[in-house]
């Protein structure tokens, strides 16, 4: 599909700023609800979602609440496990697979293996506590219809059978794993830049590579952007109604240059992420799984450490980590190392104090984790892979995550690892920041938008029925137990139009 980079359009009524899979779900959401809208996608890099969104700066973690062991607290008192936030993310992710197959129905998108396949969900404990958290977690997610398919066991064989690099080479420590066939592993970058591509060619709506937006003014009926063109460094005005701010580490500046109410207090907490990785075809052929552990010491949720199946570009590899890094960067391409101190403002310098104070061992494990050692690396490897070798793997770059910092906290300061989504009192602008689960849940998220600041093109059968088509379950909630056989019809639905249907048969 022909992808424009340098189309401009006059007097747009929504402008969007990155490319990443927020601004790309959210500009086709706009211009399929209202197809005479004319709209405006600025990225400040030359290529299209190459920041968080890109196949190499995230996990690529299909986040359905399958084996992310954070999104569940340990037990009670009682030994229950509290299950909600699993329930929550995996219906906020069924929004997005749903989206996706709607656009796969409709033409939007084209070969949707080129962005998402079934890889296996895997949750992998060791030591007998953490294994009496599983088998609880286990019984606790598996009444619900959700987590119906999930197995449990503590059978090495079996755990042998599910993935083997678990288990050679391991000593007799306690061991369970659970594991969910329907997960999947999800490249956003390629999904983003599908739906760009889509947008790009529809009347009235450009997309602009290598411009950044340095000015937002608030005018009497939305916000006048003032853009550089980084190639000719000339510079132009847009006016819009509605402008979403979804540029990654880049949206934090971008948010306090608007200078609404709603921005201040709030700071940045950048960190930053490394993979080890494996490409050798013996060993990468051995492992179908995206296997989660669970988080170490001081580690941000972020860096909680899995062994993940990876297809980026066609081409399967093995990814374990990530390992977080201090940064002071925002973003990779067109960040500077000056970005941190840059955020300090007089309205959030408290907030960012106390991100020091309160949090101190975080920052240790950071800049521990950057001087870490290849063999030190190897080490925290070897407790999922115990037999891995040093030359089978290599070191790369994952994304730059800005943490959102928030002043109204009661102990201000603390670091958000979820989204949040700031939108001031007129509903003219909004801006997100934050991490994981993001991208997983970005149709939902975006729904949540227009919800919010855009509910007229909601309203009406029209409106109601275009959002329907997108998103069958938008109005309904899937949680509830009476939903279940609704539940499997969608979803069986989606995964038959995404390719995904004959795996998740799989036992």
């Amino acid at each position: 599909m022909p992808m424009p980079t340098a189309a401009h359009i006059d007097n747009p009524r929504y402008v969007l700023i990155g490319s990443g899979v927020m601004s790309a779900h959210l500009g086709v959401m706009l211009k399929r609800l209202d197809p005479t809208a004319r709209l405006q996608v600025y990225e400040v890099a030359s290529t299209l979602s190459p920041e968080a969104s890109d196949g190499w700066h995230n996990a690529g973690t299909g986040h359905a609440g399958l084996c992310e062991l954070s999104y569940t607290p340990h037990p009670e008192a009682d030994g229950s496990v509290d299950v909600s936030n699993a329930l929550d993310i995996f219906h906020q992710f069924e929004h997005s697979r749903q989206f996706w197959a709607s656009a796969v129905r409709d033409g939007l998108i084209d070969t949707p293996s080129d962005f998402i396949r079934p890889v296996p969900h895997i949750s992998f404990v060791q030591t007998a506590p953490q294994v009496d958290f599983l088998r609880a977690r286990y019984q606790a997610m598996q009444q619900h219809h959700f987590f119906s398919e999930m197995a449990y066991t503590e059978d090495r064989d079996q755990i042998a059978r599910w993935a083997p690099l678990l288990v050679e080479g391991r000593s007799d420590v306690p061991i369970a794993s659970t594991r969910v066939d329907a997960g999947t592993d999800v490249n956003f970058g390629a999904a983003a830049r599908k739906l760009l591509g889509w947008l790009a060619e529809q009347d009235g709506c450009g997309v602009a590579t290598r411009c950044r937006v340095v000015g937002l003014d608030r005018t009497a009926g939305g916000w006048r952007v003032t853009v550089r063109d980084e190639a000719s460094r000339k510079t132009l005005t847009r006016e819009a109604d509605f402008v979403f701010i979804g540029a990654g580490g880049g949206s934090l500046p971008l948010l306090q240059k608007s200078g609404i109410d709603e921005s201040k207090g709030f700071g940045g907490f950048p960190i930053g992420g490394q993979w080890l990785v494996c490409d050798k075809p013996e060993i990468v052929e051995r492992h179908h799984a995206k296997v989660y552990g669970q988080a170490l010491g001081a580690a941000p949720t972020m860096a909680v450490p899995h062994l993940d199946t990876r297809v980026i570009d066609g081409k399967r590899a093995i990814l374990f980590g990530p390992f977080a890094a201090w940064t002071t960067k925002f973003l990779h391409e067109g960040g500077r190392h000056t970005d941190l101190l840059r955020s300090v403002k007089l309205d959030n310098i408290g907030p960012m104090t106390k991100v020091g104070l309160y949090n101190l061992p975080l920052v240790k494990y950071l800049i521990q984790q950057g001087l870490q050692s290849m063999e030190s690396r190897m080490k925290e490897l070897r407790t999922f892979y115990p037999d891995a070798n040093r030359q089978d793997w290599h070191l790369v770059d994952a994304g730059i995550r800005v943490q959102a910092i928030k002043r109204e906290d009661g102990q201000a300061g603390i670091v958000h690892y979820g989204t949040e989504i700031v939108t001031d009192a007129d509903r003219t602008l909004s801006a997100l920041l934050g991490a994981s689960p993001g991208a997983s849940v970005c149709a939902y998220l975006m729904l949540g938008v227009i919800r919010k600041c855009l509910p007229q093109l909601l309203e009406g059968e029209t409106g109601r029925e275009r959002m329907g088509g997108m998103i069958p379950q938008w109005d309904e909630d899937l949680r509830a137990s009476g939903a279940a056989d609704r539940y499997r019809a969608l979803h069986g639905s989606a995964s038959s139009a995404l390719g995904l249907s004959q795996a998740e048969q799989v036992g």
